[in-house]
């Protein structure tokens, strides 16, 4: 069972994070921020349909603030949509604006209407943590899922990402007689080797959905990633490892019952085949994004020290033990993608 050694440390953007973010688009100046949000007046707990806590709690802000401050959100939304397209704003409205009291960073999550047809969208406000930044732009990345997100200053905006939560789905979908088990199964062998390769953390079913997409054929499942505060920061193997998570176990079993050990190779091969490909093709970014991280702290001497020895016992490979940050035993993690790709 993996297992989350402790809270994790909040890290600051450093330069060099900063000048990859200028140089790819990521920082945008956006005209509210994280710390302006947090001038709500008032709060009440936020509870789904069917009166269960959700442990978001909705803001309300003073009369004097609040209009201002509705029409910046929708700016953010138009920058983050719209590449800055202010007409977009003519019919979108900010229905409220929650404030989760549970996570580590305590987010805050816009909901925009369009009162035309009450279609509705959703989008983040985070303090800046560096760790999340990188599994961002790593996910973009390495992985079939693309992600937009803005930073600015102290302030991290980021699109939501659609899907089942994966333990609503555990609990609801499991037993639908048309899950294609074998299908889903996989994609959980191929979502386990992405988290392990890029060293992402802590994707029990809490912090992943599933995206459902029918075909006229057959119906085609792909796990997310929600959350990204731990990519690069612990320093037991476990933890980038979905499979070794209680919370997952449901999905293990289905693998277990499903499919064979042969065919386990086969996806984990397949997914790494994948992920080489991705390195091929965006070799400028994955480069400067590495050199970033390289020259950043995101973890601790204890979790880096941990981490190699782990790693180098896993891949048989000594090389790890000559990293002396994050940043270095991911590049040496994808360099063995990059030997078998």
């Amino acid at each position: 069972m993996a297992l989350i050694s402790r809270k994790k440390i909040i890290y600051h953007i450093s330069p060099g994070l900063r000048k990859f973010l200028q140089a790819y688009g990521r920082e945008v100046e956006v005209p509210i921020h994280y710390r302006d949000l947090l001038r709500y007046s008032g709060s009440f707990p936020l509870y789904d349909s069917k009166g269960n806590d959700t442990h978001w709690e909705t803001v309300l802000f003073a009369e004097s603030d609040r209009e201002d401050i509705h029409y910046n959100v929708k700016k953010i939304y138009a920058l983050l949509k719209a590449e800055g397209d202010m007409s977009v704003m003519q019919h979108l409205f900010v229905d409220r604006i929650d404030l989760c009291i549970y996570g580590n960073t305590q987010p805050f999550r816009v909901r925009i209407v369009n009162k035309i047809n009450d279609n509705f969208d959703y989008f983040y406000i985070k303090n800046a943590d560096a760790s999340r930044v990188y599994g961002l732009e790593l996910e973009h990345l390495l992985s079939p899922n693309r992600i937009n997100y803005l930073v600015h200053e102290g302030t991290l905006i980021e699109e939501h990402i659609a899907g089942i939560p994966g333990e609503q789905f555990i609990k609801k979908h499991l037993n639908d007689p048309s899950l294609n088990v074998i299908r889903l199964a996989k994609e959980f062998v191929k979502f386990n080797e992405r988290c392990f390769v890029r060293l992402l953390g802590d994707m029990h079913s809490s912090n992943f959905v599933v995206d459902v997409t029918p075909d006229f054929e057959e119906t085609h499942y792909r796990i997310r990633a929600i959350d990204f505060d731990q990519q690069s920061f612990e320093g037991k193997k476990s933890v980038y490892l979905p499979q070794y998570f209680k919370q997952n176990n449901p999905l293990i079993q289905l693998g277990i019952k499903h499919i064979t050990p042969e065919s386990m190779v086969q996806y984990q091969r397949e997914e790494r085949a994948l992920i080489a490909n991705r390195l091929k093709n965006s070799s400028k970014e994955i480069e400067d994004l590495l050199q970033a991280m390289e020259n950043d702290v995101i973890s601790t001497a204890e979790n880096i020290a941990s981490l190699r020895q782990e790693l180098a016992k896993h891949y048989n490979n000594p090389k790890f033990l000559d990293c002396n940050n994050m940043g270095h035993i991911l590049r040496e993690s994808l360099e063995m993608v990059r030997k078998k790709g």
